[in-house]
């Protein structure tokens, strides 16, 4: 005898896709919560969460991670088109990081010729080490700030950041001497942050790397000739490095300070972003800091400054990403709107309108 499904039946199974359906559509709610901002999900909420449902495979109850990256990055999307100021941001950010990375490289380079070569060291030709190449690299990056466009300074900065980080395995390799992670760690910090440097400018910021390294220029001429590269390479970055972090920090915050009394927020978006290479410059006193206790030495251990150095390099861009979010959730036209996604009494997240 053939069964006879009963109307019953059929109505909890109905029943059960419904609430099942109705999970999924929670879940993908408080996913859009997380990642988008408010006026976004405000206008286009309830279709981008039935968007995910049509796509979804029958009966799938939670989002898959596929869907979940895709919500991310489209989410950090509408963050970086809302905030306000964030792409003037990064170029300024990039104009500053390339004024302190051209003016390291003309003190490094300014040592590597100018330096007495210790008679235990293995020479590199005329030069102390092998990261003469790297500081060549980063002066031309200037001069092509200066004489090229914006598609040429993106590949003379890569460059200038690939040949440093080669500097570590060539000299691996090779067996050449090599600056310490001190030195070159902070120098690829700013490298990429001076990436963003690349967009619009006039001919004086055009000229401001230049002018950074002619004005240290001077001081390298009259100091590198003493130093050697113990005393140039590790102990002068000790000092040197912490003092360039206190003056970019300072100068970082007055710039901000003083756009944002013109409702100009790209001071600030740019004191975030370079909050990284400030900390990777100040590795050496963030690492004593970690490293103090009664009797200890006030040279950091090396696990110290690694501590410090992770620190540095996850504090900045989360703090960035929580400006994002923060901006998104707060925007100026949240209390003046409606809303498009209702919200549900028992989790708190939004849900589509029936």
């Amino acid at each position: 005898m053939i069964p006879v499904e009963s109307g019953h039946d059929r109505t909890g199974e109905q029943n059960a896709g419904s609430s099942a359906v109705s999970r999924l559509e929670r879940r993908y709610a408080r996913w859009t919560v997380l990642f988008y901002p408010v006026d976004y999900r405000r206008e286009r909420g309830s279709e981008l969460v039935d968007t995910y449902l049509s796509l979804a495979a029958p009966g799938r109850r939670r989002p898959s991670a596929s869907d979940v990256a895709d919500l991310a990055v489209g989410g950090l999307r509408q963050h970086l088109r809302i905030a306000q100021g964030l792409g003037p941001g990064f170029r300024l950010a990039g104009l500053l990081a390339l004024m302190t990375a051209t003016a390291f490289a003309t003190w490094w380079a300014g040592l590597e010729v100018l330096a007495p070569i210790p008679p235990w060291s293995s020479r590199v030709g005329p030069f102390l080490s092998l990261a003469v190449a790297a500081w060549a690299a980063w002066l031309l990056a200037a001069v092509v700030h200066v004489a090229a466009s914006s598609r040429w300074l993106r590949w003379a900065v890569g460059l200038a950041v690939l040949v440093t980080v080669g500097i570590v395995p060539a000299a691996a390799l090779t067996g050449s001497p090599r600056p310490p992670l001190s030195v070159l760690l902070p120098q690829i910090v700013l490298g990429v942050v001076a990436l963003g440097a690349a967009g619009p400018r006039q001919w004086w910021v055009r000229l401001m790397p230049i002018a950074a390294a002619a004005a240290v220029l001077p001081i390298t001429i009259d100091t590198a000739p003493g130093l050697d590269f113990i005393t140039g390479y590790f102990d002068f970055p000790a000092t040197a490095s912490p003092a360039t972090a206190v003056t970019l920090l300072i100068g970082t915050l007055l710039i901000a300070l003083g756009l944002a009394a013109r409702r100009d927020f790209r001071g600030a978006w740019a004191m975030l972003i370079l909050l990284t290479p400030i900390g990777m410059l100040a590795v050496n006193p963030l690492g004593a800091v970690l490293d103090s206790g009664p009797g200890r030495a006030v040279i950091p251990e090396w696990s110290s400054m690694v501590v410090a150095s992770v620190l540095a390099v996850t504090i900045g861009p989360m703090l960035v990403s929580l400006a994002l979010v923060a901006r998104g959730r707060w925007s100026p036209g949240r209390r003046s709107r409606g809303t498009s996604l209702r919200q549900c009494p028992t989790c708190g997240a939004p849900s589509t309108p029936a």
